[in-house]
């Protein structure tokens, strides 16, 4: 069964907790403090899987948790760090947050490798805490707490054209006889149940990746049979060849398909409906001297709207070879980048939003501001600062607390540090 949808559990791991203890040594009856700080919690990792195709493995687990990070111990000893998990998925897979639909990632173009959940940076052990009012501190760090999201996985095909058309138009054959694609074809309506993708090959080497969606149903849009399942592959698809039975051998209208079948396009998502389109009227092989009225008028309806009409026989290949030149011709006009969904939702913003406590200080000693508090630890361990969105919303999570108006309260100018827990940086307007 092809599985183009799976909803799943992800959680990072723990960081693990510092330690409390103290030097026990002979002739040293009064060591300091030697608690070790904890280990670091795994992240949730997403990776592309060029051999995966479907999110199938994705039915039989749902729940997908790294390990936590191990808590520090005597003598500095470290804790070790949670192994990450990594989660293999198809490529174009698109990442969603399951209650509200919007999208975090999309694995996609170049988009192979994503750290969608940071685990929980360990705690320090006491001896951070040594100071010279306080030589002996009985405090440790707690690490910080794991992440958690459930996730909306949805499988959307890469492909340059989608192949569209009521069922038993011949898509799957005409499919079969221009690609090495070889999907299940019998005379009965619905026979294709997941889309089947073909390369296009030329002799130059410059060809197109198709895709048969299968066959749509008026009402599509609103979920009606499986429509609602198979529109999404065709939302990356930059030419749409509609399919349609010229020799009428299925007692259908097919200019009145071809509108409805626009119609759930536009319904679904008006961009989509408004790319190049192509009709290719196929079963010519049924028809004599390969013409009739049904492809006048056709041509009569279509082409004064800038889409043309290619008669041909996905069985003897006849007029085959000029459409897809000319769906070539199109591609090549065109910008080849993979179309990519943008990120909507940011875990970084929702799970940083709150009233924590922080403060802003400077630090004569060390001549740097410093920044901390609970809501400051969270942001740096939700945030990926090795990402250009992660370090956006990292300067307007700076900006939006108030921590730079503070900074600019206490004095400080281009060049001066500031420090937050691990992290320091020059500041600069």
């Amino acid at each position: 069964m092809f599985a183009d949808r799976a909803t799943i559990y992800v959680k990072s791991g723990k960081g693990g907790d510092g330690h409390v203890s103290f030097r026990r040594e002979k002739y040293v009856p009064d060591g300091g403090p030697d608690g070790g700080d904890g280990g670091k919690g795994g992240d949730v990792i997403f990776e592309v899987d060029e051999g995966l195709n479907t999110l199938t493995d994705f039915r039989h687990i749902r729940k997908y948790q790294a390990e936590p990070g191990e808590n520090g111990g005597k003598k500095n000893c470290r804790g070790k760090n949670g192994n990450d998990i990594i989660i293999k998925v198809p490529a174009g897979t698109v990442i969603k947050e399951a209650d509200s639909g919007k999208v975090i990632t999309d694995m996609s173009g170049d988009n192979r490798r994503v750290i969608l959940l940071k685990g929980g940076r360990g705690g320090n052990g006491n001896q951070h805490y040594a100071t010279s009012t306080m030589q002996a501190p009985k405090y440790a760090q707690p690490g910080q707490p794991a992440k958690e999201l459930t996730l909306l996985l949805e499988l959307k095909v890469i492909a340059d054209v989608g192949l569209v058309g009521f069922p038993n138009v011949g898509k799957s054959t005409f499919l079969a006889s221009v690609t090495n694609a070889r999907p299940k074809i019998a005379n009965y309506h619905f026979t294709t149940l997941n889309p089947n993708l073909g390369v296009v090959d030329f002799e130059d080497g410059n060809g197109f990746v198709i895709a048969d969606i299968p066959g749509l149903i008026e009402g599509a849009s609103e979920g009606v049979g499986l429509g609602f399942e198979f529109l999404r592959h065709i939302e990356r698809t930059k030419v749409i060849i509609h399919m349609v039975d010229a020799a009428g051998s299925e007692g259908r209208d097919p200019i009145e398909d071809i509108y409805t079948i626009h119609k759930e396009l536009e319904s679904y998502n008006p961009e989509i409906a408004g790319r190049p389109q192509v009709i290719a009227a196929n079963k010519t092989d049924l028809i004599y001297e390969n013409e009739n009225e049904i492809i006048d008028k056709l041509r009569k309806e279509f082409e004064p709207k800038g889409i043309p009409v290619f008669a041909i026989s996905a069985v003897s290949k006849k007029g085959v070879q000029d459409l897809l030149y000319h769906v070539r011709n199109i591609l090549a006009g065109m910008d080849d980048k993979t179309v990519i969904f943008e990120q909507e939702y940011f875990p970084e913003e929702m799970l940083v939003s709150g009233d924590e406590p922080f403060s802003v200080t400077y630090d004569e000693e060390n001549d740097e501001y410093v920044i901390e508090g609970p809501r400051i630890e969270k942001m740096l361990g939700y945030t990926n600062l090795e990402s250009e969105k992660g370090f956006a919303f990292f300067q307007n999570f700076l900006k939006d607390t108030g921590i730079l108006e503070q900074l600019e309260e206490l004095g400080i100018e281009e060049g001066d540090t500031v420090r937050m827990y691990g992290l320091s940086f020059d500041y600069y307007k």
